[in-house]
């Protein structure tokens, strides 16, 4: 087997950050493969028993590279999600953790959106709204909008930007490989 072969997918790797925070102990070094070495935006969900226990990312990369973008998004949707307490090591067992690796965004209307390809992006001044792509329950760009619109604090009559962007979604066991973008998914940004 080759090291990609063998290298953790970024989802474990999501899984053994949360870990080791958990014993109060720095994130274990991203694995050495390519994949991780890249500059890009990404989101953290976890699943405990198929309902949402945190999900926190980034929309342009905030770290020099994936593996630490993975890192600090495992730490804030772990334990800083504002809608959920702290994970506690209770739990990690039930937990289901996925990553999903973000396109560049783009400008674009609301016709050309499709809820189960893109993901969108809301925005009026300071305020914004996201919506990952490919969610259960969420059918139409209507209601892609209106979700997005309500997480933002956006009245649907005030005028808004909105831009789309693609995922590449990463779950357990899968290995860190480039991947076409997600059209089915089950992380809830």
């Amino acid at each position: 087997m080759t090291a990609a072969e063998t290298a953790p997918g970024p989802a474990d790797y999501a899984r053994a950050c949360i870990e080791a925070y958990l014993r109060r102990e720095p994130a274990p070094p991203a694995p050495d493969h390519h994949f991780y070495r890249r500059r890009a935006a990404c989101f953290v969900s976890l699943k405990k028993h198929g309902q949402l226990r945190g999900c926190i990312g980034t929309l342009e990369p905030a770290e020099a590279d994936l593996g630490a973008e993975i890192a600090r998004n495992a730490w804030s949707a772990a334990f800083q999600d504002p809608r959920f307490p702290p994970l506690q090591a209770g739990e990690v067992a039930d937990v289901t953790v996925s990553v999903d690796v973000l396109s560049p965004s783009e400008p674009c209307t609301p016709a050309d959106l499709d809820p189960s390809r893109y993901g969108v992006i809301v925005a009026h001044g300071w305020r914004r709204g996201v919506l990952l792509p490919a969610l259960e329950g969420v059918e139409t760009v209507a209601q892609q909008l209106a979700i997005a619109l309500q997480k933002a604090g956006i009245r649907p009559d005030e005028p808004f930007e909105v831009r789309r962007f693609t995922v590449s979604r990463y779950r357990e066991g899968e290995p860190p490989h480039e991947k076409p973008p997600t059209v089915a998914g089950e992380a809830d940004g």
